[in-house]
């Protein structure tokens, strides 16, 4: 019997600029949809409180593949919400207003609850709000 070829997928390299550029772009939406340091913390997966705030304060150090997979959805999200609402203003207010598609919490809560599938989870109805043509 041949043996089972794995399936296992290289994460690409980052470089630290690249994931400088991630945290001050994630950073910039968190900022845009008026989350406090709770909300963002719990999204970027409950880093230390240290880590965080140099996170914040751009300075990039060692990053978890999670947080660059975690920050893509938030990148995602955002984008899609900018392509389906005109008005950005609306577009970034979306997040914080109840939504019967999550139980009536708002997106942003449901992106705190802290598993990265919270997050696929308002990425894939975005998504799917956009329509097969996206």
């Amino acid at each position: 019997m041949p043996p089972i070829a794995s399936t296992f997928i290289a994460e690409p390299p980052v470089s630290r600029e690249q994931v400088r550029n991630a945290l001050r772009g994630f950073f910039r939406i968190m900022e845009l949809w008026g989350a406090d340091n709770v909300h963002t913390r719990a999204i970027l997966g409950h880093p230390a409180e240290r880590t965080f705030y140099k996170w914040r304060a751009g300075e990039a150090g060692t990053v978890p593949v999670d947080v660059i997979r975690r920050i893509g959805y938030v990148s995602g999200i955002w984008k899609a919400l900018q392509i389906l609402y005109a008005d950005h203003a609306q577009a970034d207010s979306w997040v914080r207003r109840p939504n019967r598609y999550f139980g009536g919490q708002a997106p942003l809560e449901r992106m705190s609850a802290g598993d990265v599938t919270d997050l696929a989870a308002v990425r894939q109805y975005l998504d799917a709000a956009r329509g097969p043509w996206s």
